[in-house]
């Protein structure tokens, strides 16, 4: 369909696809933000999701577009992109949501939304389609990410437990749960100023391919800035319940001070992808985070079995949310051609 037929109708049904994306986006992820905060019991968990909305959503103040950049212009060449080819990413990634979260599972939506964008690109034009230095810096961060948070994760609760060794632990926990409200502050607003702005670029996307926006903006429009954000945070305020068991409680047990830990680590991994552009899963981070604070106390305090069933859906992300792109895509293109 060229450019001059895209009727507006079918622009508005995509961004409030798009939208809905993003609202789903921090209702899946919410587990990310809070989960810390609730297991320890420093915040009760209506408590913890409006806490976590609000730097959500504050995050609009803080973070440069970078990452919105990248998923706008750094995934696929632009002239490959039009409303089947976004009609079919924004369904790969939905569905493969809808799909984990169901089952409690902690995957990435970030990579949901970047697997269904390749997916839905491949199966119009097949692999030349992609720019590989965005896909491969976006793939390197699925393993460096957690990495990351467990190294940052583990190093921190070594450190405190150092500075910490001679202070009673009822001491020690008081002040923690103080702490660990600035912990959860600093991860949410890091979750919020990543993930709102994958939405941002594949709105931006969509109207650059429909000619509703400009190659000569240097950013897309205030409104598209502000609703995602908003999305991201209202998304986060419903919460994804089924997943904060997973993260707060079957990985392993946490204390205040670890809870703190994680959630430092974790923000400095995502303040550090957000500045240079690069989409990461705050679900991977936080689970590296997380799992890195378990393994300092000993490693059986982690119960592996169930990082290993959040591996195994890290790895199947990717592909399975490309390949129901890639079948939306042929099938909208019969429906709408």
């Amino acid at each position: 369909m060229p450019v001059s037929e895209v009727s507006l109708w079918i622009v508005v049904v995509l961004v409030s696809m798009a939208i809905a994306f993003d609202f789903m986006n921090g209702f899946h992820d919410a587990a990310n933000s809070i989960a810390t905060v609730v297991s320890t019991g420093v915040l009760k968990p209506g408590q913890a999701v409006v806490f976590a909305a609000f730097f959500n959503v504050i995050a609009i103040l803080f973070f440069p577009l970078s990452v919105a950049a990248t998923v706008g212009k750094g995934i696929v060449l632009p002239g490959v992109v039009d409303i089947y080819v976004v009609f079919g990413a924004l369904t790969g990634a939905i569905t493969w949501n809808l799909i984990t979260w169901w089952y409690g599972i902690p995957s990435s939506s970030s990579h949901a939304l970047i697997g269904g964008i390749a997916g839905a690109a491949i199966a119009k034009v097949g692999v030349q389609s992609l720019i590989l230095p965005g896909i491969i810096k976006t793939v390197v961060f699925i393993f460096v990410s957690p990495l990351l948070g467990f190294l940052l994760g583990s190093l921190m609760m070594v450190l405190v437990s150092w500075i910490f060794r001679r202070t009673r632990p009822l001491r020690v926990d008081r002040w923690f749960r103080r702490l660990q409200l600035l912990s959860a502050g600093a991860y949410s607003l890091g979750h919020g100023g990543n993930d709102a702005q994958k939405t941002i670029g594949i709105i931006w996307m969509l109207l650059l391919a429909t000619g509703y926006a400009s190659h000569d903006d240097a950013a897309p429009a205030g409104w598209i800035i502000v609703s995602c954000y908003t999305a991201i945070g209202l998304g986060t305020m419903f919460g994804g319940w089924r997943i904060v068991k997973t993260m707060g409680q079957k990985l392993t047990k946490l204390k205040p001070v670890g809870g703190f830990c994680a959630e430092t680590g974790g923000a400095v991994t995502l303040f550090t992808a957000t500045a240079l552009g690069i989409p990461v899963s705050t679900t991977h981070t936080i689970t590296g985070a997380i799992i890195g604070v378990g393994s300092t106390r000993r490693p059986s305090a982690v119960r592996w079995g169930v990082a290993g069933n959040i591996v195994w859906a890290w790895i199947f992300t990717i592909p399975a949310s490309a390949f129901v792109a890639a079948v939306a895509y042929w099938v909208s293109l019969g429906m709408l051609h």
